[in-house]
């Protein structure tokens, strides 16, 4: 690849954290890329019947023709979480969220490539084992993951 991309493993990640450092980087270093994989394995701290209602009501809000429309696949989900840290509604934002691909599980051409983790984000570092992972989610709101 001739471009630098920072692939990051998201699983066990808490999402919000994940998301605050990656839109960090993406604003900070212009010319870098990033990837994360292992997208529905990410976490989000709380109780389980808390976020799934959360998530729920998101699905429902507003009309069918007219939005907004959250999405219900964890990668998709990741994105718009980083694209909510980020001023997206700017050329700097955009550019931005343009340099980051979200991924579920762990494509070919990231296979050999050395994943970094973000420490701040790790979720052991919850007090609580109260934790439900974007994969869960997601087959809540509808989706059906792809046997390989």
């Amino acid at each position: 690849m001739s471009e630098e991309v920072e692939v990051i493993d998201g699983e066990g990640l808490i999402l919000g954290r994940l998301a605050s450092e990656v839109a960090k980087h993406l604003l900070k270093e212009k010319e870098k890329k990033i990837a994360i994989v292992n997208a529905e394995q990410v976490v989000i701290s709380g109780s389980k019947e808390a976020i799934f209602r959360e998530y729920k009501t998101r699905k429902n809000r507003g009309s069918k023709e007219q939005g907004p429309f959250f999405p219900t696949m964890p990668d998709r989900i990741v994105k718009r979480t980083v694209r909510g840290m980020l001023p997206y509604k700017r050329a700097r934002g955009r550019e931005a969220l343009s340099r980051l691909r979200v991924y579920l599980g762990v494509p070919d051409e990231y296979e050999e490539v050395e994943r970094k983790k973000v420490e701040n984000a790790n979720a052991e570092r919850l007090s609580l084992a109260k934790y439900v992972t974007l994969g869960e989610v997601s087959e809540k709101l509808g989706w059906a993951p792809k046997q390989r």
